[in-house]
């Protein structure tokens, strides 16, 4: 993990020592720099970050609430009598670097990240096509341990490395990679990776002027962890009314945090294993709402 983060580290370098000499040329010509503009309406698509940062001093309120399995039928209301959620606070220290904790019922996890945007796309007087972000978290456990274990602290904590790369090709369409890495302190057998590599890739599509349809996958390197465990894929549509953005989706994922949703899905879209759920993110700027 450490060589993979190496290779990030030296490929930011060179990106924003690129983007700066851009920059500066395009004010030596006196010519405004367009930046692309919600190249995803919300800092999330589902489950994954975007590329999008929260505005300096604005605190985004989110509530991400998944619902059971809707193949358990009549008995548990198609999945609504059971639910996992997330609550989170994220914070724009400055309009490139937002800081952010959350707390999800999923084994009881707190996670906390910070996600710096160092590169943003320019559509006009200058020479950037992609925006791009990097996403360092961290999870802890709060579950009590099984009887006849000792769990050490350490055992709970698990770390995240992501890189966002993403493209506004048009006002309808963008889209975005996300090479990630996730490392467990603790896992169940051996013969399974503490590092996990996955690659996702996401997908936005306007369908009306306020609502997009949104695509969230995550492939998972083969034998990195139990073969229970099925790549998560999510489908949903973005809500956005200009105070805040409102999303519905469709997922085979049960977690709503990386960790959980790349490494720990055991449902299948085949089988009929789907939840639903949604998204709530509401805005909050210094002095009142925004």
């Amino acid at each position: 993990m450490n060589k993979f983060i190496g290779i990030l580290f030296a490929l930011l370098v060179v990106t924003v020592a690129k983007a700066q000499d851009d920059d500066e040329l395009a004010g030596l010509l006196d010519e405004p720099v367009v930046y692309a503009q919600k190249t995803f309406y919300s800092s999330r698509i589902v489950n994954s970050h975007t590329t999008e940062s929260i505005e300096k001093k604005v605190l985004d309120f989110r509530i991400n609430h998944r619902f059971g399995d809707v193949s358990e039928g009549y008995d548990n209301f198609f999945g609504l009598d059971n639910a996992t959620m997330r609550l989170s606070f994220d914070y724009g220290i400055t309009d490139k670097l937002t800081a952010g904790i959350g707390r999800s019922t999923f084994q009881k996890t707190v996670d906390g990240f910070v996600k710096y945007k160092f590169l943003s796309q320019i559509e006009e007087n200058g020479n950037m096509p992609i925006s791009a972000a990097y996403i360092a978290g961290i999870t802890m456990n709060t579950e009590k341990a099984p009887q006849g274990r000792t769990n050490y602290f350490s055992s709970r904590i698990g770390y995240l490395h992501q890189l966002v790369v993403a493209r506004k090709f048009n006002n309808g369409f963008s889209a975005q990679i996300m090479p990630t890495v996730i490392h467990r302190n603790l896992i169940d057998s051996s013969k399974y990776n503490n590092d996990v590599f996955s690659m996702g890739v996401g997908f936005k599509k306007k369908i009306l002027p306020s609502i997009t349809l949104n695509i969230e996958y995550f492939w998972v390197a083969p034998n990195q962890i139990s073969d229970q465990f099925i790549d998560p894929l999510s489908i949903g549509i973005d809500i956005n009314t200009g105070w805040h953005t409102f999303q519905l989706h469709l997922t085979n994922a049960n977690g709503t945090f990386e960790q959980a949703a790349i490494t720990q899905t055991t449902n299948k879209w085949s089988k009929g294993n789907i939840h639903f759920g949604f998204n709530l993110s509401r805005e909050f700027q210094a002095g009142g709402f925004h």
